[in-house]
């Protein structure tokens, strides 16, 4: 097993119950951090250096947000993209999604460093390969998406490697990493299969600057960590059983905030686990990569 980044003990940073806590992302405009509570259909933030903590009330399951370079998010919900702002609370659909899939939703996300947002669906009740891999991009001011792979029963994960030419994205239920070529223009092609978990089913990806997968376990109770060619490197063990996703941030982007679950858990396991959904920290000596925003052109008064 290969050695990995030197990184801390992971604190609990907000003893929050959230049923499906996910989507941890960094705002650097605000030096805080995002996340959602999928099933408790709400968007929290956390403040590090204040502690502060706020949470607002979502129409609907929201999968994952991503910051706009005027302060707003873009927030996939069941039933497609929606601006999101924190000033006011108010979500306003900009892009419905799958409206013949019903029994689909969104997932989770990523905004590359070239601007560009990919994200997956999945079949709600987590039986069908109905969910798919998508592109977003700007077309004349108004968005533009693109299926770029199907079949998926749990999709999740999409992130790229630093330089771009890598897209790393899960079959949750096969427990499958599955990695993609990606060229200038945000083609993808070669799907193959870049890792397999055993003793959990992986969830979110972040990639840090180094190009190390941290990849949140479900069931697992840990951080997996993959180098880019795949070698194995020391997971980091977690106080919950269900980790979904972790995000880089702080200032010098050497913090990583790691949200978890409980949905799924009996009641003895969370007596045994009583953190989890629960947002932690801990340090770590390699950044993560910088957050990237996802400009959009049109105005949008919320």
């Amino acid at each position: 097993m290969r050695e990995g980044p030197m990184c801390g003990v992971p604190r609990c940073v907000w003893e929050l119950p959230a049923m499906l806590g996910e989507g941890p992302v960094w705002s650097e405009a605000e030096q805080a951090l995002y996340f959602v509570d999928i099933v408790g259909k709400a968007i929290h933030r956390y403040r590090p250096e204040s502690g502060e903590r706020t949470s607002w009330p979502a129409p609907d399951r929201p999968g994952f947000l991503v910051p706009l370079a005027d302060g707003t998010f873009l927030c996939g919900l069941r039933d497609g993209l929606h601006r999101f702002s924190p000033a006011t609370g108010r979500f306003g659909l900009d892009l419905p999604v799958e409206p013949d899939q019903p029994g689909n939703r969104i997932n989770d996300g990523h905004v590359d460093r070239f601007g560009r947002l990919w994200f997956g669906t999945m079949h709600d009740a987590e039986t069908e390969p109905t969910g798919s891999l998508y592109s977003v991009r700007q077309d004349r001011g108004a968005l533009s998406i693109g299926r770029e792979d199907t079949g998926y029963v749990v999709s999740n994960g999409p992130a790229l490697s630093p330089d771009g030419r890598t897209l790393y994205h899960n079959h949750s239920p096969a427990r499958t990493i599955y990695a993609f070529d990606v060229s200038s223009e945000g083609t993808l092609s070669n799907r193959r299969v870049f890792a397999t978990l055993r003793d959990g089913y992986p969830d979110g990806i972040a990639v840090d600057s180094a190009g190390f997968l941290w990849v949140g376990v479900w069931d697992g109770g840990r951080i997996e960590r993959l180098a880019p060619d795949g070698t194995r490197v020391e997971p980091i063990p977690m106080p919950a059983r269900n980790v979904t996703k972790v995000a880089f941030g702080g200032a010098d982007y050497r913090t990583v905030f790691v949200t978890t679950a409980r949905k799924g858990l009996s009641a003895r396991q969370l007596v045994d686990q009583p953190l989890s959904g629960s947002l932690f920290a801990f340090g770590t000596s390699i950044a993560g990569q910088k957050q990237a925003t996802f400009t959009l052109d049109a105005p949008f008064a919320l």
